[in-house]
């Protein structure tokens, strides 16, 4: 059976920033290197969702965080399908972006 996931408006558009990000800087190679690594995690945590870990110091929120390269996937480890909160950047204020997401 095929994982099912859902990328929260906020998500779809982090996608979309790293890859065009990297587009820029990099190559569109690299752009979609990571994106796919990415979606491929995603589809992993919607089979596994216990796979990733809460981190307390940066929220209270019942999310769980896996990183793939720099960034960090943040998403809700009980909805079905799984949702996808974010994806940030590591070097980013994560906590401070996760008080106006969750």
């Amino acid at each position: 059976m095929k994982a099912h996931y859902l990328l929260a408006p906020q998500a779809a558009a982090d996608l979309v920033e790293i890859w065009r990000y990297l587009k820029e800087q990099a190559n569109l190679s690299v752009a979609d290197r990571v994106e796919s690594a990415v979606r491929d995690r995603i589809v992993f945590l919607a089979g596994n969702p216990d796979a990733g870990h809460r981190r307390l110091d940066l929220t209270n929120a019942d999310v769980r965080f896996f990183a793939v390269y720099s960034y960090l996937i943040v998403y809700r480890p009980e909805t079905k399908p799984l949702q996808v909160v974010s994806i940030l950047h590591g070097r980013r204020d994560v906590e401070q972006i996760l008080k106006a997401l969750v």
